[in-house]
């Protein structure tokens, strides 16, 4: 008798920011996807449904997320460290960089070497930084705090790029700048 996997269940939900639209994918695991502000409400809802057919769609499922997403836009210094993530579609190196980018404080940054240092990883900045670009939920998962050496930006793979990854580093330098 052979044994049957069984699905794994899913559910999706999208939430307003003062960013704009923001949707998620949850297994009983943990947050397994976030995709930031870009998306109107309906497009987002629409995507996710395709993307992840057989989903239950719950959008009251993420009212933790969701909560901790519209203070983070309303300015409002944000830990998403208690948020459980579903890192399992990432490779062993992968998720010890990003649980290391979780450990970066809001409002600061750390280069792609250091981060590699931090996570015990010495020399491999560039693996590091492809890790972050396969992160599935980034704001949860800080990999915009990580900018490249000398100042520059670095890449950033959500969709609006450098752009969005300026601004939610401006965001973060703003409020942290004024105490809140």
């Amino acid at each position: 008798m052979s044994a049957t996997k069984r699905a794994v269940p899913e559910t999706i939900g999208v939430w307003p920011t003062a960013a704009g639209p923001m949707g998620g994918v949850r297994g009983p695991d943990g947050l397994r996807r976030i995709i930031l502000p870009h998306y109107a409400m309906d497009d987002l809802r629409a995507l996710l449904a395709w993307e992840h057919a057989g989903a239950a769609a719950d959008d009251a499922a993420f009212e933790d997320v969701a909560a901790l997403c519209r203070a983070y836009f309303n300015r409002q210094a944000v830990d998403f460290a208690d948020v459980p993530c579903d890192l399992s579609a990432v490779g062993p190196f992968a998720r010890r960089i990003l649980q290391t980018c979780r450990t970066i404080p809001y409002g600061q940054t750390r280069t792609y070497t250091q981060l590699a240092l931090m996570a015990k990883e010495d020399g491999k900045q560039r693996a590091a930084a492809q890790a972050l670009g396969a992160n599935p939920v980034p704001l949860v998962i800080p990999c915009h705090r990580v900018v490249a050496a000398g100042g520059g930006l670095g890449g950033f793979t959500a969709e609006g790029g450098a752009d969005l990854k300026k601004r939610l580093l401006d965001l973060e330098r703003a409020v942290a700048g004024s105490g809140g």
